[in-house]
């Protein structure tokens, strides 16, 4: 006489079952997922966008971009770090999601409030020079600004940007002083530089990689620590004057802090193998982005490495954010 009463126990106990399956991600996703991303436009919005595109197909869910540009990364971080943490919003934005914290106050911090998924890109730098300039690697660079300390100048978007940071480690690690001549966007320093008002920059690889085949701009060295796949024989930085440099974009993902492993574990593993097709590494390419997959762990690694690093750069040089 006691089946009655186990039965209903199980009724019961059945909806605390499946709210517990719910929560711990064994059917996610089961409703479109949202991914926040950098403002329109860019390699970062262009990943974020193979992306969604890649893990809809896999996962029989929507996968939405949602465009959450401006206020130096501030905005997308901040929507995702106050999210639910069911996996359902995501982050995808390049390393000033961790970059900006150290140049101004934030709501939200990179470590505790997020958690990691996955290395997603990296996008290097290029170290490019107006054909005018008498340096054709990066040695030679090197001897001239310290034979004419000053007087070399680089283009630069944003105080804290990629660009910037990248010349300012050139610059302390090489024991030099060429000049910044900041300007509001990356577009009107590549036309600036094209034109010869100014002599070299650190650009992104999608904005220079035309100029470069050109012949309008000279490529000295990529800012990546290995050569990059989007510009065949031309050197690292590291590996032509500066050993030890490293100045590129990464780009990765993220969930909010306390999603379920589970979530964490199905979105890592649907990424890598998002990143891993032929066609997905090909226009990842054409754009100046290489594809890197990664766990959970290495991303947070990599963070902690690169902050480090930043972090001495910007409080020696005095950079903050304009």
């Amino acid at each position: 006489m006691r089946l009655p009463c186990l039965l209903a126990a199980s009724f019961l106990a059945l909806p605390m079952v499946l709210a517990t399956a719910a929560v711990s991600g064994q059917n996610y996703p089961d409703k479109p997922v949202r991914i926040i991303g950098a403002e329109a436009g860019g390699g970062a919005d262009a990943t974020a966008r193979l992306i969604a595109q890649g893990l809809s197909a896999n996962l029989g869910q929507q996968f939405i971009v949602d465009n959450r540009g401006g206020a130096g990364g501030a905005i997308a971080a901040q929507a995702v770090s106050k999210a639910p943490p069911d996996g359902y919003t995501l982050l995808i934005y390049s390393s000033v999601m961790w970059i900006a914290p150290l140049l101004q106050e934030v709501s939200w911090d990179p470590f505790r409030d997020f958690a990691p998924v996955s290395l997603a890109a990296n996008s290097p730098n290029v170290l490019v020079v107006h054909p005018s300039v008498p340096a054709r690697t990066v040695q030679e660079l090197i001897a001239l600004a310290k034979a004419k300390p000053s007087t070399l100048n680089y283009a630069s978007g944003g105080s804290g940007s990629s660009p910037h940071l990248a010349a300012e480690l050139f610059n302390s690690m090489a024991g030099i002083k060429i000049v910044r001549i900041p300007y509001k966007g990356i577009g009107a320093a590549i036309s600036d530089l094209i034109a010869g008002q100014v002599e070299l920059t650190f650009g992104a690889a999608g904005s220079v990689a035309p100029h470069i085949k050109s012949g309008r701009l000279r490529a000295l060295g990529v800012t990546s620590a290995q050569p990059s796949l989007s510009f065949p024989g031309v050197p690292t930085v590291a590996s032509s004057g500066l050993p030890g440099y490293e100045a590129q974009t990464i780009y990765g993902m993220w969930s909010t802090a306390r999603t379920p492993a589970t979530v964490i574990n199905r979105l890592n593993s649907e990424l890598v193998r998002v990143l891993g097709q032929a066609d997905v590494k090909a226009k990842l390419l054409g754009f100046g982005v290489e594809p890197v997959a990664s766990t959970p762990d290495r991303l947070t690694a990599f963070m902690k490495a690169d902050s480090a690093v930043m972090g001495k750069l910007i409080k020696d040089a005095g950079i903050r954010a304009e």
